[in-house]
């Protein structure tokens, strides 16, 4: 199939999709495909973008918890979209369920992929193909179950066999040899699945890790709002060490993989920390989605249902880290692009 010629759109409207396409576009390129990618101003994901060194146009920012802005700021944002888009002329739309894309694509009449590995998601509905996990069944999807393709394992499967330990962040952390490092992720307060319950957790967390002597807490905001507020709540834990909130964008498998455990309120650091066989804590409290269903199920990840789950489930211990993780293969990787090129067949007459 020739195929040198066309471009497809892939837009990153959130921090997680930046690893986790870095390698699927460089996959790509490989294959032949030209890749034009847009970027939304959200969370970290301009400054993940420079560090994993993912070329792009920044198009567009979050707009807040408020659903009618919401709305609005995806309205907006298509908007901004469509003057670039139809310079660039893709031939196909590829995102992790991108609403603003999948609607330009509509609208302009780009076949669209939409990616994802929580099938309540709400950025499938336009989408032309759907590409999931497995484990998540294709009546979870408004498209027609021949449109929707699965890939073994999870999305973090993609890029974690790429990972290679750099041990210098614990000099620039200084965490006392004696003490436990976790990498805590505070719940998606301005998602539109986030539950409260979530929020009590994550304030049960830090109350118990608080109470002993020999935990670091390695805190990972997620907009700049949480942040103030997280260092204005826990200021004395922040001045005596004891919190760490980095001033800078770091390689989150790097964090997780030098840590004894993690405990997150959302999706992808979770499943990262599954991935490297890193002890991990969920205290995400929104409709659970498949793919943490067969995590949990398979112990890979605990799920934090109650203030008294924080103190009886979650053990406190030195992990027994290896000096490399464990080999991985490409499979997942091979499975995405070979049902993208598969789709771009299906959909281009190839």
């Amino acid at each position: 199939m020739e195929n040198h010629k066309t471009k497809i759109w892939i837009d990153l409207d959130n921090s997680p999709h930046v690893p986790f396409f870095r390698p699927i576009i460089d996959a790509l390129e490989k294959k032949g495909y030209a890749v034009t990618i847009t970027i939304r101003d959200n969370a970290q994901t301009s400054e993940l973008a420079r560090l994993f060194k993912v070329p792009h146009v920044k198009i567009g920012k979050h707009y807040g918890k408020n659903k009618i802005i919401k709305v609005l700021g995806t309205l907006l944002r298509m908007a901004q979209l469509f003057p670039h888009i139809l310079k660039e002329k893709p031939a196909l739309a590829l995102s992790h369920g991108s609403r603003s894309q999948i609607l330009v694509a509509k609208a302009l009449r780009i076949p669209s992929i939409g990616i994802g590995d929580y099938e309540h998601a709400k950025g499938f509905f336009f989408s032309d193909w759907v590409l999931v996990p497995d484990v998540i069944q294709a009546s979870s999807f408004s498209v027609s179950k021949d449109r929707v393709l699965t890939y073994p394992g999870i999305k973090e499967d993609v890029y974690v066999p790429f990972f290679q330990p750099d041990p210098s962040i614990l000099a620039e952390f200084n965490v006392p040899d004696k003490n436990l490092l976790t990498v805590i992720r505070p719940p998606a307060t301005e998602a539109h699945y986030h539950n409260p319950e979530s929020e009590v957790l994550f304030k049960t967390v830090i109350d118990y890790f608080a109470e002993k002597n020999n935990i670091t807490m390695v805190l990972l905001p997620r907009y700049t709002k949480q942040t103030h507020e997280i260092k204005s709540a826990y200021k004395a834990l922040v001045e005596r060490g004891t919190m760490i909130i980095p001033e800078k964008v770091y390689d989150g498998l790097n964090l997780i993989w030098f840590s004894d455990f993690v405990v997150s309120g959302g999706g992808t650091m979770n499943r990262e920390a599954a991935a490297l066989h890193v002890p991990v804590y969920s205290i995400f409290r929104g409709t659970i989605g498949a793919v943490d269903r067969y995590l949990s199920q398979t112990d890979r990840l605990v799920l934090l249902e109650s203030v008294e789950d924080v103190r009886n489930k979650i053990k406190v211990e030195k992990r027994n880290r290896p000096e490399h993780p464990a080999k991985m293969d490409n499979t997942t990787l091979k499975s995405i692009v070979d049902s993208i090129n598969k789709i771009w067949g299906a959909t281009h007459g190839a």
